[in-house]
């Protein structure tokens, strides 16, 4: 997909309406996607945020003692920007690092992180195989990677609204709201041509981890990932 050579422009477009439009559209459903998958995760020191964006997993992770220190990498400079405000406002500048970073060529040494999370980033990636066998490499062994993804709704009936939401509604919206024509259409044809469930478990699988797990959320509308290494 065009679109993913210049992801972090993307995103650079909208950072100023990303996290209202995400809550609104979603009815807040999207916070409850977040603690549920970091609700899950065990105390560790230091995590690995990839794509940490407007650190929403970041802040739910320090909220909850999930993790003591977040290292967040992303290809959006104005999405960390925001992150940053609100680490900032919350007293957490201290414990938590921004930089700027590809995903599949992560500035980091073998074994560094504890845990390595990733919410609504891996659909994203030019070469998903890539992603995930630097999340394994900076992973120490027996550390645990969290990722949340969306995913497809079997039942059809909720396909058929997801379809149209997705397809129509969402794209409408962020068009007007963000005035750019183009980043939700994109983010639309990005989840449908994203792999979910076994075959998302398979890459993992592929990539080296171990204990792979998936759960499926409302419906299957988003999945949480687990695996350990």
């Amino acid at each position: 997909m065009e679109e993913k050579q210049h992801i972090g422009q993307l995103f650079d477009r909208i950072a100023g309406t990303y996290d209202g439009l995400n809550h609104g559209l979603s009815l807040n459903t999207d916070r409850r996607w977040r603690k549920k998958a970091v609700a899950q995760m065990q105390p560790v020191e230091h995590v690995l945020d990839v794509a940490v964006g407007t650190a929403d997993l970041t802040i739910e992770m320090l909220k909850r003692g999930k993790a003591q220190r977040v290292t967040g990498i992303d290809l959006s400079d104005q999405m960390m920007a925001y992150g940053k405000l609100k680490v900032e406002s919350l007293k957490w500048k201290e414990r938590v690092e921004f930089i700027h970073a590809n995903a599949q060529h992560m500035p980091f040494e073998d074994n560094t992180f504890d845990a390595v999370t990733c919410a609504y980033g891996c659909r994203n990636f030019q070469n998903l195989d890539e992603g995930l066998r630097e999340m394994y490499r900076v992973l120490k062994p027996g550390g645990q990677v969290t990722i949340l993804e969306f995913s497809y709704p079997k039942n059809r009936l909720i396909r058929w609204v997801y379809d149209l939401y997705f397809s129509k509604i969402l794209p409408w919206v962020g068009r007007i709201v963000s005035k750019d024509k183009t980043a939700y259409t994109y983010l639309n044809k990005s989840v449908k041509s994203f792999c979910w469930g076994e075959a998302f478990v398979q890459h993992l699988h592929d990539a080296g981890f171990k204990e792979e797990h998936f759960i499926p959320l409302s419906f299957g509308i988003t999945t949480i990932y687990t695996a350990t290494k």
